[in-house]
């Protein structure tokens, strides 16, 4: 999966949220969960996939990764329970 995309990590229902965007969301979301880039989300155990959009271009993944991280938690939630309300590890939608 080889295009900008704006995706969402958390360690469980209702749990701590990392907004991030990248070109590569599969080796991403694989770095976040063998906790091969030390930082927030492995401090904080952010292993599952809650929630992804893909984008046209990197600027525009970019531009959304920054509005949803000024907005409230709330709105977040809200765009991970449209999609997937059990907040269940994406992962495996997204490596096929």
């Amino acid at each position: 999966m080889k295009q900008p995309c704006v995706y969402m990590m958390s360690n469980r229902r209702d749990g701590t949220l990392y907004v991030g965007v990248t070109s590569n969301l599969v080796q991403r979301v694989w770095q976040h969960r063998s906790g091969e880039v030390s930082g927030f989300t492995s401090r904080y155990g952010l292993h599952r996939l809650v929630w992804f959009e893909q984008c046209v271009e990197m600027e525009s993944a970019i531009e959304r990764e920054k509005q949803l991280k000024a907005g409230p938690r709330r709105r977040k939630v809200a765009l991970i329970e449209q999609v997937n309300p059990g907040w269940r590890d994406m992962f495996d939608d997204i490596v096929g």
